[in-house]
């Protein structure tokens, strides 16, 4: 039985042992988030007690910890994280100190989380945010969107010089240590701060908002521009009207107004039956989107359409199912593969599993699943030993584009990294923030520190999907590379998917050439 069948009928069983217990607990949580107090602080003794544990746990139970850092590295961020808790902190404080330390471990999959409470709490509280969603590369950034959508400044497209004398590589030294990453991947991480308000999150975190901001931008004459622009209060800027008056009110009135329907759909397919290409957007792996039937009637219509060119983009792909990204994987490769050549876990001390997730049924499904090996390693040997073919059944032969970047993760990355290389393939983008060489994930349970209430992702089962892959810290390298500017930025211009147009039509020119000269 594969862990995906496994991991199945264990939350099923668990469903039914904890309704009853989540029915009674409701009332007390959602009591709790109501009374939360962002502005409390803890003592350092109880802050201390709390990282002792975190560090303590993440030594016996990550199985990479030291996959990309030494352990005297290690040793001196943790000793450095202990000796910062000599005075009483907010959870949102200590809650950095902690993410500042996780993220030396360079696994993308390990993340600190807040409180129960406190994610509660911040979805409806109202507060000041720093106003700009911005895109960060190499050392240039370009706002993306100002929530003061009316203002005829600072526009999307508009390059930033500098925010209270912060440039980007300033920001973004400062920010990276934050954010976590499989390996060295720095796309990974300009990706992460250029996705949604992330950056905003980030900058008033860990730098703090001031009463006004010193922006220095590029004006649309190439020059250097100054001005100063306030936080957005979302409660006075939403009571400001005209502010945030974005086009024609809605028909009718009162009750009977009709609401807008939106339905998102992480997966779709396009075919251009003149120009005998498809494009395909693949933008998750979780199971609860019937992608199977999605890639089966996909590859059915493609074969039937006799489409010579596909282009699947998983740039915005964060990842999911393991045996969904294989799938995929099989309507295309043309050769047999391994998930992986390495795939273990090991087991924490029992005196920490009190405060990780669902300890009593991984530590069931790992039981059922593994071997223990060599240092106290337990290994999945299906998964180190199992081949996968190639489909049949509508497998395609065309040639095939795909779309990657910094989004592009766990799952992801094992369907890119599989294709690099085959002849009919080429890959279109920016360096996937997944690793290339492996990754550490499969069974992600919370940690729950027991004084705070702070939470962080705890990975199980470390990966090393091939390894005559060099282990250089890096994700899946494109093999045409396809870069952010400003202007496509201002102009709405997808450039990885021109790049991937302009590929085409240079193919067929050079085929329609060698035709004429036959």
């Amino acid at each position: 039985m594969s862990i995906f069948h496994s991991l199945q009928k264990i939350r099923k069983l668990e469903t039914t042992v904890l309704s009853c217990a989540y029915i009674c607990l409701l009332g007390s949580c959602t009591a709790s988030y109501k009374t939360y107090n962002p502005e409390k602080k803890f003592p350092p003794a109880v802050l201390q007690s709390d990282y002792t544990l975190f560090r303590h746990i993440l030594e016996s139970s990550h199985p990479s910890i030291y996959w990309y850092t030494t352990k005297d590295s290690m040793d001196y961020y943790f000793d450095q994280g202990y000796q910062s808790l000599g005075d009483s902190m907010t959870e949102v404080r200590f809650r950095e100190k902690l993410a500042y330390v996780i993220s030396k471990i360079d696994c993308g999959h390990t993340t600190m989380k807040g409180s129960k409470a406190f994610s509660k709490y911040v979805d409806t509280a109202i507060s000041t945010a720093f106003p700009f969603a911005m895109k960060f590369w190499s050392d240039t950034m370009v706002i993306t969107a100002n929530l003061r959508k009316n203002d005829p400044v600072l526009q999307r497209g508009t390059v930033v010089k500098s925010i209270n004398g912060y440039d980007a590589r300033a920001l973004t030294d400062t920010l990276f240590n934050y954010i976590t990453t499989d390996g060295y991947s720095a796309t990974g991480k300009y990706q992460s701060l250029s996705t949604g308000f992330a950056f905003a999150n980030l900058y008033k975190n860990v730098l703090g908002l001031t009463d006004s901001l010193d922006i220095r931008y590029i004006d649309h004459e190439g020059r250097e521009r100054q001005t100063w622009v306030r936080p957005y209060d979302f409660k006075a800027d939403t009571m400001n009207k005209e502010s945030l008056s974005h086009g024609p009110p809605a028909k009718g009135k009162g009750k009977n107004k009709e609401k807008p329907r939106f339905y998102y759909s992480p997966a779709n397919l396009q075919l251009d039956t003149v120009m005998k290409t498809g494009f395909m957007t693949v933008a998750t792996f979780d199971r609860s989107y019937h992608l199977k039937k999605f890639f089966k009637n996909s590859f059915k219509n493609i074969q039937k359409n006799h489409i010579k060119n596909l282009v699947i983009d998983v740039r915005s792909n964060g990842g999911g199912d393991a045996g969904l990204s294989t799938l995929l994987t099989r309507y295309v490769i043309d050769q047999k593969f391994k998930l992986a050549d390495s795939l273990y876990t090991i087991k924490p001390p029992s005196e920490y599993k009190k405060y990780i997730q669902k300890s009593f049924w991984y530590g069931m499904l790992i039981s059922l699943v593994t071997r223990k090996g060599e240092q106290g390693k337990y290994h999945f040997r299906y998964f180190e030993k199992h081949y996968y073919y190639p489909k049949k059944k509508y497998h395609y032969d065309g040639q095939v584009y795909i779309l990657i970047g910094g989004n592009s993760f766990s799952a992801t990355t094992l369907f890119a990294g599989d294709l690099k290389g085959q002849k009919n393939v080429t890959l279109v983008g920016e360096e996937t923030g997944g690793g290339y060489y492996g990754n550490t994930a499969w069974i992600i349970p919370d940690v729950t520190l027991p004084n705070t209430g702070l939470r962080f992702r705890l990975p199980r089962f470390r990966m090393v999907i091939d390894k005559n892959r060099v282990k250089n810290g890096k994700g899946v390298l494109p093999d045409v590379w396809s870069l952010p500017n400003a202007e496509a930025i201002r102009d709405g211009i997808d450039f990885k998917a021109m790049k991937v147009k302009e590929l085409i039509a240079q193919r067929e020119a050079r085929s329609n050439a060698i035709s004429v000269t036959k």
